[in-house]
């Protein structure tokens, strides 16, 4: 996939991405960008997406849970607030998250490409 071939249902969607290893961080950053998504972060720490949610727009969000030996919980609490939608990924499933959140979407890690975009345009597709 490349810039010229978008999904039109995430097209310039404003999506926070929050996730300790740089690595993973930045696969995600390119996989939204094929997607068609603008990237806000990525935030390493639960305190600095705290703060970018504060400080721009967002539509919708990707949590890592576990960031940097920190639950995301608080940006999840958050987002449930301000009804963005957001998608955990992690390696340690629904069985990793409490309650309230194992009813949330869940991408468990490693995941493909094409799983990321499933469960993007199951949980963030826009009313058309």
């Amino acid at each position: 996939m490349n810039n010229s071939e978008h999904i039109p249902q995430l097209k310039d969607l404003r999506v926070l991405v929050v996730e300790d290893e740089a690595l993973v961080a930045l696969q995600l950053e390119d996989m939204l960008v094929e997607f068609g998504c603008a990237v806000i972060g990525p935030a390493s720490r639960v305190a600095q997406a705290l703060k970018l949610l504060h400080g721009e727009p967002v539509e919708a969000a990707v949590l890592d849970l576990n960031i940097a030996g920190e639950l995301v919980y608080p940006v999840a609490d958050e987002l449930g607030i301000r009804g963005v939608p957001y998608i955990f990924v992690t390696a340690y499933g629904t069985p990793g998250l409490t309650e309230p959140y194992r009813s949330r979407p869940v991408l468990e890690k490693p995941f493909a490409r094409r799983e990321l975009l499933q469960a993007m345009l199951d949980t963030f597709q826009r009313a058309q």
